[in-house]
């Protein structure tokens, strides 16, 4: 049985980071994409970034680009969310999912596998 988890959630001040963490059960992540998504109270799934699988390639939305850093620690079987000068506007939980397609870009209906979520508040 394949289960991932997000951890690494919490409240945040404006300006501040967090670093989200995706690990996994019943797979090896470096065999997979993984992207992390969000959602906020009311609106649609957002994606945010992704790694790819064949050569860790990354992608970030543009409301995160230069703010946001995903990486692998293939060791810890982990994929990070460094997330960098937080505004209110990311306030959403945060979901990874994993992909057996090498790109599958942020297009929710490719990943196979999602984990339930944490919560990223910023606020002061």
């Amino acid at each position: 049985q394949v289960q991932l988890v997000e951890s690494g959630g919490g409240l945040v001040q404006p300006g501040g980071s967090l670093r989200l963490s995706c690990t996994a059960s019943g797979i090896t992540l470096r065999y997979y994409a993984i992207g992390w998504f969000r959602q906020a109270p009311g609106k649609e799934r957002e994606g945010v970034s992704y790694i790819s699988s064949n050569d860790d390639s990354t992608y970030y939305g543009d409301s995160v680009k230069g703010r946001f850093t995903i990486s692998r620690d293939n060791a810890k079987n982990m994929v990070y969310l460094q997330m960098n000068s937080l505004t209110p506007e990311d306030t959403a939980v945060y979901f990874c999912a994993a992909a057996y397609h090498p790109t599958p870009k942020l297009v929710t209906n490719v990943y196979d596998y999602w984990g339930p979520g944490t919560q990223v508040t910023v606020s002061s």
